[in-house]
Parts: structure tokens; C-alpha cells; sequence
């Protein structure tokens, strides 16, 4: 007998054996999703189960092939319009999810596919949780990435089930874990194969006996930080101590979430919920969660889209990748693991290839270690990769990636060697940080297949794909060179050709300004440490170190070649330059990396050798004001001149590709917090005082005579 009401995402089948199989599956949705509505509609099969006696169990299953419950539909938060109504919502799942766990009968979920936020919430308040051994399978509470807590129990049920500390590390990074690990932290009861998940989840709820109450397993450490006053003291004061050292007080959530679950167990079951509901609304009502969902929605939007509208891209169905360092390393792998191509590697030494095949080996054999991995599925990602010192084997390639030394006539040889020895569809994509595409394809016989995909390093980990496309570039090649981007795992950003793009050359102010702030006599320590409490990951002198100084610099000359003296470099550069001074690279830069701690502490000889002596007269606010307001500007040039498509662009790109700070929403969403009124006034202060490059944009100071915001 099956029961669903009309477009309900809820089907009831009784078997024959007294089991209940409730199947969620969201109508014209490729994945579940929780929404208000479904209360009603799940309130309405939980009667039906508790009114027929005959039932003894319950197994709650997703009709999707692969998926459980992705979540909650977030987009129904924007509709709050104070605290009450957020918490209102909090309420209502708690109360939904409560009235699961408070069933006479078990209730076993069958997990297959992501079970995130909401849905692994919907999972804990179930009985029983079977889950799928797929790859596909995680399950996690992410709800901290969008400035946001679990708030429908889950703060309170994870903790009791697999201890605090374990349930803390999830909910406050974020991070999902796998089915291994879901068995091994206590999460799930069992993992089996996803052919018989629906059978063993069946035959769990057919005992019709509920469990007895579970303990986490704790070592005797566990055990007195977790079941002690002193320890739990202990553990909830470092928690927030860490918290803020990491947050610097940017993000509220991560300290609420901290509170519930110290609420829940030392006050019980019903103040913590009590306190996540409250906690949950006003957390909603944030600027860093309104922030932080404009985030998740536009890149939600990006993964939807072509490089040009209406151009469906190519087939591609073998890579080839020219140079065999670090960045064709992580082209190599990223090609091989996550989009599943055979790629070809090229370089003139045997040993570049041997190099690019370790950097995928090093990646996955910790995988492999780590038991994330079978052994067999990494010798089969492992079997894609295959090198030459010519080019041999690059002759069906559909497209070739190259990640050589940034020289023009090097990568213009390039381009006449791929289209001699490949096939007249190839498209060329060049890793160049810095040279015009336009320059790159300027003796090509085939332009329109000429075009820019700039990686950032490492490529394995970071989300961002600039793709660049010169004035002969084809609608074709675009959309290929963007479905080819996203199946490796980026995010793919399309902008103009022009030196720099996008995103280094709104780097390059930023970081030319922090130089000069240098000279004018401030500590390295607190620029860094000012850009840092703003919300970047790292400090602009530090990220020069690490990227290496001659790399970061070699940008300036081709930027103020097309820009003008705007973009002229801090006299600081050559000095530093003059003495070998590359950064973490030949350990020798603006930090010390001798010693016990590298790279932690400056290097004071580098005052002696700029001539300064260091005084923190100027505050860390207006360090931060200084530097940003020159990023902030040329990100406003960059869409006047339609370098960037749109103000989302602009904003991904930058979160992505140079961590600008996410609960700010990006340079634009944050231009507009501030409005283009202050924007001009602030950088004509700066331009009467410190000079002309930071006269406002076009753009802003249209803007700001019209009142006009980037999102409408």
C-alpha cells in the first residue's frame, strides 16, 4: 500500500512485514531539500504511521539516486524580517524532528548520497542511521559557512552521540565527512553497500525495538574534559580562545555554536534548544550571514551557466598539459581526479614529467593512507596520467593547458607546436598570471582557439578559474574552456584580456600600497596583522613571501605598461629584489626563516636594508582603509571597463582567487555596505594627501552623484 498526497514530497509504503517506508523525494528537485511547507505534509504521514498499530518501524528513505537531504532550502530565510521570525523557523524543525525521536516505534534512516545541514539533523532524530559505503555519501553540518548554526537539534544531538570535541570540530569548520569516518565517530550504525541499504535499514526497523541509549566513546582525556566541570571548563574556554584567534571576532557564529552545546550540557536538553533557536534567529538577522548566502547563491548561479549564453560546449575527451612544474603538476591532477580525462604530459626533461606524476602520487597515496581511498581507485586515477619529452600522444587532445615560464615568444612557440601537432579543434589554453592573451595568440593560425585559464596555486586547492578570452576568441572555445574549469572543480570566472585580468590586478595596488605604508616607517608584523583582523587569510608582506617576491613583482612592469604610473611599484620592491630577497622560496625575505619557528617572526635586517627605522604610529584601521581602498577602486575600473561581467563576478573572483573576506561579500557587496558616497570622499582624502592613484573611478563617483548601488 503507497500512500502520497498530491505534489507532496512525502510516499508512504507499508510492506507486509509491518514496516513503513517513508520516501522523501522533492518534485522537480534534483536533490531534497527542506522547506516550511513539508512540515505539514510529514506532520500528516507521521499520523497515518501512528494510527495503524500494525506498524513497527519506520525507514526513512530519499527517492533520489544521490541524495538524501542536501540541506535546508536556505532561500526561505530572506523572507525573515526580524530575530522572532528565524527563531520561529529554528522552532518548527525542532519541534518536527522532536516529535520523530519521540516515536513509539523505530525509526531507521537510510542514508545514501550528501546528508547536509537540515538532513543530517532529519538522520539524528531518527533511531537508527545505515549509510551507503558510495563515495557520494557525507555527512555534515555546514551551516557555519553561511554565518549560520544547525538549528533544528543538531547543536545538541550531534555532541551526545559522538562526544563535544568531535562534534564541535564538525560544526565549527564546517567540514563533511565521509562514511568511514561516519562509522567510526558513531554517527551512522552501520555502512553497507548501496544495493542493499533499503534491505538492511528494513530488516533494522522490522525488530521493532528501539535502542537503548547510546554513550560516546571517549579515552580517559575524553572523558574528563567531557564528563567533568573542570574539564568541561577546560574544553570550552580553549574552544573559544582558538575560535577567536582564528576569527578574530569576524564571524559571530562559531561562538554561538560554542554556547548551544555548552548550554545543552550543562543545563539539559530542552535550554539548549531553547537557546540554538534563539541563537539561529538572530544569527540570520547578521550582515555576515546575509553576506555569506549571497555567496552561496551566486556561486549556486555561476555552476548553472555556459561561458556564453546559448553556446553549448565542446566534447572533450583527452587533455594535454605543457610543463611538468607545480602549476602543470596540479593541472594534471585536478584533470585526472576530478574531471576523469586521460591527460598528456610534456616537458623537455624527463624529470619534469616524473615530478608531475608524483604531485598527483603524493596527493592521493595520503588518501589512500588516510583510508579515504581504495588503492585500486588511486592506481585508476593514476593510469590517466602519461608523459613525453615530445609530442607524441598529443595529436587527439582537445585541449592543451600550458604552464610554462611566463615569456611571450616561449608561449607563442607553444601555440604553433600545439597547432602543428594536434588536430585543427584544439583549443590552446594558456596558465598565464600576467601576459595578454591577445599577445600570446598573435601568430596563431587558429586565434579564435587561443585563450587564457589562470590556475592559482596550489591548484589542487584553490576553488578559482579565471577564464580569458581575447577579442578572437570564439563563443566555442569560451564555453568549452568554462565546462572544462568547472569539471575539474573550479570556479570559473570569464573576464577581458588585459594585463593582469582580474584578479592580480586588483592585487597589485593592494599590495604596492602595503609596500609603501612599509616605508613610511611601519612594522611588517602589524600591516600584516591589520589586514588580517579586516579579514584576509594572510597579511600582504607574508603573502608576498609566500608566492615569492620576484614572482609577485613581475607583474608591475607589464600592468604599467597598459595602466600608466598607477600602477608604479614601491622603491622598496628593488631594494629587496637587489638582495636576493625571493621570500619562503630561497628562505630569505621579509620574514625569518631560520630558526625553530620559519617565516613566523620578520626578519629585522630587512629595516637596515630599506633604511627605516620601525614606529607603529598608524593605526591597524587605517593600514587596512589605505591598502583596501586601492583594491576597492581598481575592482570598480575593472567593471567600468568590462573586464568583469557583473558586480557577482567581481566578487567571487576576489573571495576565490585572493580570500578576500567572505562575510563582507566580496569588494562590491562590501562597496555598497559602504556606500559609493564614502567611497569617493574617502579615496579623494587619500588622493589629496598621498596622490593621484587614488583618484575615485568613473564608475563610483557616478555613482555616488546618483545614489546608485552595484546590487539593485
Amino acid at each position: 500500500m503507497t500512500e502520497q498526497t498530491t505534489n507532496s514530497a512525502f510516499s508512504l509504503d507499508v510492506l507486509d512485514n509491518g514496516v513503513a517506508v517513508l520516501t522523501m523525494d522533492v518534485p522537480g528537485e534534483s536533490m531534497n531539500t527542506l522547506k516550511i511547507e513539508f512540515a505539514e505534509q510529514i506532520g500528516e504521514m507521521l499520523d497515518k504511521i501512528e494510527a495503524d498499530n500494525a506498524i513497527k518501524g519506520v525507514v526513512l528513505i530519499s527517492g533520489k539516486e544521490s541524495s538524501f537531504v542536501a540541506g535546508a532550502d536556505i532561500s526561505m530565510l530572506a523572507a525573515c524580517k526580524t530575530a522572532q521570525d528565524a527563531e520561529t523557523i529554528s522552532k518548527g524543525g525542532q519541534d518536527m524532528f522532536q516529535r520523530i525521536e519521540d516515536m513509539r516505534i523505530p525509526v531507521v534512516a537510510a542514508i545514501h548520497g550528501p546528508a547536509l545541514g537540515g538532513g543530517l539533523e532529519l538522520a539524528l532524530a531518527c533511531h537508527y542511521r545505515v549509510c551507503s559505503d558510495s563515495d557520494k555519501t557525507q555527512l555534515g553540518l555546514p551551516e557555519v559557512q553561511l554565518g549560520l548554526l544547525p538549528g533544528s537539534g543538531g547543536t545538541q544531538r550531534l555532541p551526545r552521540l559522538i562526544g563535544v570535541q568531535q562534534a564541535m570540530k564538525m560544526m565549527l569548520t564546517g567540514a563533511p565527512v565521509r562514511a568511514k569516518q561516519a562509522r567510526k565517530y558513531g554517527i551512522v550504525d552501520d555502512m553497507v553497500p548501496h544495493t542493499i541499504l533499503r534491505d538492511v535499514a528494513i530488516e533494522l526497523a522490522a525488530k521493532g525495538k528501539k535502542p537503548a541509549p547510546r554513550q560516546p566513546k571517549l579515552n580517559l582525556m575524553g572523558k574528563f574534559l567531557e564528563k567533568t566541570p573542570v574539564g568541561r571548563n577546560v574544553m570550552f574556554n580553549q574552544a573559544r580562545k582558538q575560535t577567536l584567534s582564528k576569527t578574530k571576532g569576524n564571524y559571530p557564529a562559531p561562538e554561538k555554536i560554542i554556547d548551544c552545546i555548552e548550554t545543552g550540557l550543562s543545563k539539559g536538553l530542552k535550554k539548549g534548544m531553547a537557546i540554538e533557536a534563539r541563537h539561529f534567529g538572530e544569527l540570520v538577522m547578521t550582515p555576515e550571514s546575509e553576506q555569506l548566502r549571497n555567496i552561496f547563491f551566486a556561486t549556486t548561479e555561476m555552476k548553472k551557466e555556459t561561458g556564453v549564453e546559448g553556446v553549448e560546449p565542446g566534447k572533450l575527451s583527452k587533455v594535454g598539459v605543457l610543463g611538468g612544474g607545480l602549476m602543470g603538476g596540479g593541472i594534471a591532477f585536478v584533470t585526472a581526479t576530478k574531471a576523469g580525462l586521460p591527460v598528456r604530459i610534456k616537458d623537455i626533461r624527463p624529470e619534469g614529467i616524473a615530478n608531475a606524476m608524483k604531485y598527483s602520487y603524493d596527493l592521493l597515496i595520503k588518501k589512500v593512507k588516510r583510508r579515504f581511498m581504495l588503492k585500486s581507485q588511486m592506481q585508476k586515477q593514476l593510469a590517466l596520467l602519461t608523459g613525453s619529452t615530445d609530442y607524441s600522444g598529443f595529436g587527439d587532445a582537445d585541449i592543451v593547458v600550458e604552464a610554462v615560464f611566463e615569456d611571450v615568444g616561449l608561449k607563442q612557440a607553444m601555440v604553433a607546436d600545439v597547432e602543428a601537432n594536434c588536430h585543427e579543434g584544439t583549443i590552446f589554453a594558456s596558465n598565464t598570471s600576467s601576459i595578454p592573451i591577445c599577445q600570446i595568440a598573435e601568430k596563431a593560425k587558429r586565434p579564435e582557439q587561443v585563450i587564457g585559464l589562470h590556475y592559482f596555486s596550489p591548484v589542487d586547492k584553490m576553488p578559482l578559474a579565471e577564464v580569458i578570452a581575447h577579442e578572437k576568441t570564439s563563443d566555442q572555445t569560451i564555453s568549452t574552456t568554462v565546462d572544462f574549469a568547472r569539471r575539474q572543480g573550479k570556479t570559473p570566472v570569464v573576464v577581458k584580456d588585459g594585463a593582469g585580468f582580474y584578479v592580480n590586478r586588483i592585487l597589485a595596488p593592494y599590495m604596492n600600497e602595503a609596500a609603501n605604508v612599509l616605508l613610511t616607517g611601519q612594522p611588517i608584523e602589524h600591516i600584516d596583522k591589520a589586514l588580517v583582523k579586516f579579514g584576509f587569510p594572510v597579511g600582504p608582506v607574508k603573502l608576498l613571501d609566500e608566492v615569492g617576491i620576484d614572482v609577485g613583482t613581475k607583474i608591475i612592469p607589464i600592468l604599467m605598461e597598459q595602466f600608466g604610473d598607477r600602477f608604479k611599484s614601491a622603491d622598496a620592491f628593488d631594494k629587496v629584489l637587489a638582495d636576493d630577497r625571493k621570500g619562503k622560496k630561497n628562505k630569505k625575505g621579509f620574514y625569518d626563516y631560520s630558526g625553530k619557528k620559519p617565516g613566523k617572526e620578520v626578519d629585522a635586517t630587512i629595516y637596515t636594508l630599506l633604511g627605516i627605522s620601525p614606529n607603529s604610529s598608524m593605526s591597524g584601521k587605517e593600514i587596512a582603509e589605505r591598502c583596501v581602498m586601492m583594491m576597492l577602486n581598481e575592482a570598480a575600473m575593472c567593471l567600468e571597463e568590462g573586464v568583469i561581467r557583473s558586480p557577482r563576478d567581481g566578487d567571487i573572483g576576489a573571495i576565490f582567487g585572493i580570500g578576500f573576506p567572505p562575510f563582507l561579500g566580496g569588494p562590491f557587496r562590501y562597496m555598497d555596505s559602504l556606500g559609493a558616497k564614502h567611497m569617493v570622499e574617502r579615496l579623494e582624502h587619500y588622493a589629496t594627501t598621498l596622490g593621484d592613484k587614488f583618484t575615485p573611478a568613473k564608475i563610483l563617483r557616478d555613482m555616488a552623484e546618483n545614489d546608485k548601488r552595484f546590487y539593485s
